[in-house]
């Protein structure tokens, strides 16, 4: 499976649709029926929130076992007090929010393609005539150095590639110090996890989510239903809309952010290096008539050439290992070619039990 080099069809930007004032959204976006999003009595359900304050002296083995238990049993937590300055989390989703609103000829400079999916894109999956998700986004890269081109960071804003710059940093400050927890967690080295994505030579990369008002938010979806590909993701929601969905026993539960929190998610890799000790989840965004949404999805990926699989410390006659060996590069493949369906992949990928 090699990565296409365009669009199976012309791209129509949704913030357009959403601009032009249609009342009825295109049959393009409307889910089928079972798969659309459904109206249920609100509860006071959410993922957990962990605050990290203390985490990396003495007094903090309750937060461990906290996030041990969250990333067994949910595999999304919220964190507060993570280290990352507050105003620059403001600063992030400010930029990017100005950024969309800039004319659209800028923002078609920037156009991407599915060779790197790098730039200023409107769907996932190459699958002509796919049912789309009611959303734009802005891929770019941080690490490895070799693929990061500030120049196919927007230029307007002024300011994006500076603010853009040193949040990248700080996220991935943060992540590498989650990595050594993750990894404890297990009975492993500290440094087992953030080895096995390439020790200093990671992969980190950022997805800004746009998601335009939309008329019928019930025929359709912002994101569909999937468990993140990579490692880990640190996700800077918008402030004051939720639309997050995170399955939970058969249900979809709305994430309620926490003030200045980051949502984290396992992703498939890490399932993957801890044989399941740690599970990815499937997630899925909705959308409202009312309005915008703006998310920053930082991943925290393994290096693309690098064989992942299951720790061997973690596999035993009794717990065999359940996913074979392959790189980040041919996994993600997937996602990149069909688009977000569910756990499917993961799946595709395990070892028979047989």
């Amino acid at each position: 499976m090699n990565n296409p080099r365009d669009w199976p069809e012309p791209i129509v930007r949704v913030q357009s649709l959403s601009d032009s004032g249609i009342y009825k959204i295109p049959d393009r976006y409307v889910k089928p029926p079972t798969e659309r999003p459904i109206s249920l009595h609100t509860n006071d359900v959410n993922i957990p929130i962990i605050d990290l304050q203390g985490l990396f002296n003495d007094e903090s083995t309750s937060l461990v076992e906290q996030i041990s238990e969250a990333c067994r049993n949910w595999g999304f937590f919220q964190v507060v007090n993570h280290g990352v300055p507050t105003e620059l989390m403001d600063q992030a989703r400010q930029v990017w929010r100005e950024f969309f609103h800039q004319p659209m000829e800028m923002k078609q400079s920037y156009a991407n393609s599915p060779k790197t999916y790098e730039g200023y894109g409107s769907r996932l999956g190459v699958e002509k005539a796919a049912i789309l998700d009611w959303s734009d986004y802005y891929f770019l890269h941080y690490l490895p150095c070799s693929l990061k081109d500030q120049k196919k960071w927007p230029a307007l804003p002024l300011y994006l590639r500076e603010v853009i710059e040193e949040y990248s940093k700080q996220v991935v400050n943060f992540g590498g110090r989650l990595m050594k927890v993750l990894s404890a967690n297990l009975g492993l080295r500290e440094d087992y996890l953030q080895d096995a994505f390439g020790g200093n030579d990671i992969g980190a990369c950022l997805r800004v989510n746009f998601y335009p008002k939309c008329p019928q938010p019930d025929l359709t979806l912002g994101l569909s239903p999937h468990s993140d590909p990579g490692g880990l993701t640190i996700l800077l929601p918008d402030q004051h809309v939720a639309g997050l969905q995170v399955r939970r026993n058969g249900d979809w539960i709305t994430v309620k952010p926490a003030s200045h929190a980051f949502i984290v998610n396992i992703g498939d890799q890490i399932q993957v290096l801890s044989n399941a000790i740690y599970k990815s989840v499937e997630h899925r965004v909705i959308v409202n008539s009312e309005e915008e949404r703006v998310s920053l999805a930082f991943f925290y990926n393994p290096r693309g050439d690098l064989m992942i699989e299951p720790a061997k410390e973690l596999v035993t006659p009794h717990n065999p290992p359940l996913y074979p060996p392959m790189t980040f590069n041919e996994y993600r493949l997937y996602i990149r070619t069909k688009g977000p369906q569910g756990k499917s992949q993961l799946g595709k990928s395990q070892k028979s039990s047989r």
